[in-house]
C-alpha cells in the first residue's frame, strides 16, 4: 500500500509540474523578458521601418519614414493577456484621404502661344477594419511560437470619390469652339463596401530586449465583401426632354446615372494581411 500512495503521489507531483511549465523567461538581472498575465501589448507593422533602415544608403529612394507609413497597409495592434500563454487580440485601421490637383488647360485656339486655364479635381475616401480574436502561445525562450484566430470587419468605400470644378462654362459659344465636352464628369461616388472574414493565424515572436519583440505572422482565411451601387454625375447640353427636343428648346442639364452591384467571396492564403509587427508590451 506504501509503494502505490507513493506511485501516486508521484504520478500527481509530476502532473502539477507539467502544468506550471511556463514561457515565461527572465533575463540574468531577473526582469522578466516575456507577457505576463494582465499585461497589455500595443504593435504596428514594422515593414516600414525595416524598408526605411535599408534605404537609408540609397541616396534618396524611398528614405521617407512618414511616406512609409502612409503609404503602406497599417493598424495598430492590440493585445490582453490573460496569462503567460493566452492573449485576447484587437486590430483597427483607420483610413481618409483627400487631395486636389489642377489640371491646366490651353484655350489658345489662334496661334501656339499657350493660353492657360485650371480645372480643379479633388478625391476624397474613407474605411476602417476591425479585428478581434485569440492566441494561443508555447515556448521557453525569447523566441516563442503563437497561433490562433480571428474574426475581421471592413467598412468604407472601394474607390475614392472624385469632384471636378471647371473654369468653363459649358454653352454654345465653347461647346462649338471646342474649349468643353458635352458630357463632362461633374462627380463620382464608389458604392459603400462591408465585408467579413475569419482567419487563422501562426507566427514566431522573438524578445529582443524585455516586453519588446519582433513577431513575424502568417495565416489563411476567408472573406465575403458586397459593394453597394455608385453613381457618377455628367454636364450635358442639349435636349433634356422629348418634348424640349420638339420645342427646339436647348438647354444644360445634369445627368445621373448609377454603377452595378458587386460582392466576392475569397478563400486565400492571408488575403487579410500577415506582417512582421513591432510590439510592446506593459
Amino acid at each position: 500500500m506504501k509503494r502505490k500512495a507513493l506511485f501516486v503521489a508521484a504520478l500527481v507531483g509530476l502532473g502539477s509540474f507539467a502544468n506550471a511549465q511556463t514561457t515565461q523567461v527572465t533575463n540574468e538581472a531577473g526582469t522578466v523578458v516575456t507577457p505576463e498575465a494582465n499585461d497589455w501589448a500595443i504593435g504596428f507593422n514594422a515593414a516600414p521601418v525595416f524598408d526605411y533602415v535599408g534605404n537609408m544608403f540609397n541616396g534618396s529612394t524611398g528614405n521617407s519614414l512618414s511616406t512609409q507609413f502612409v503609404n503602406t497597409n497599417n493598424a495598430i495592434y492590440g493585445k490582453m493577456f490573460v496569462d503567460e500563454n493566452t492573449a485576447y487580440r484587437a486590430s483597427v485601421r483607420l483610413m481618409y484621404g483627400s487631395g486636389s490637383s489642377v489640371m491646366l488647360q490651353d484655350t489658345n485656339t489662334v496661334d501656339a502661344a499657350p493660353d492657360y486655364i485650371e480645372n480643379k479635381v479633388t478625391q476624397s475616401g474613407a474605411g476602417i477594419v476591425l479585428g478581434a480574436g485569440i492566441e494561443k502561445r508555447r515556448g521557453h525562450n525569447r523566441l516563442q511560437g503563437y497561433y490562433g484566430g480571428e474574426a475581421l470587419i471592413t467598412l468604407g468605400g472601394t474607390s475614392p470619390n472624385m469632384k471636378y470644378e471647371y473654369a468653363l462654362e459649358m454653352d454654345t459659344a465653347n461647346l462649338n469652339a471646342g474649349l468643353v465636352t458635352n458630357g463632362r464628369t461633374l462627380s463620382s461616388k464608389s458604392g459603400s463596401t462591408f465585408g467579413i472574414g475569419v482567419r487563422g493565424f501562426i507566427g514566431a515572436e522573438y524578445f529582443i530586449l524585455p516586453k519588446i519583440s519582433i513577431a513575424a505572422e502568417y495565416g489563411w482565411g476567408l472573406s465575403w465583401s458586397t459593394t453597394g451601387a455608385g453613381e457618377t454625375v455628367t454636364e450635358n447640353y442639349g435636349f433634356e426632354t422629348a418634348s424640349d427636343a420638339v420645342a427646339g428648346t436647348a438647354s444644360v442639364f445634369e445627368v445621373t446615372t448609377m454603377t452595378g452591384k458587386s460582392s466576392s467571396f475569397n478563400i486565400d492564403t492571408d488575403n487579410w494581411g500577415g506582417a512582421i509587427r513591432l510590439m510592446f508590451h506593459f
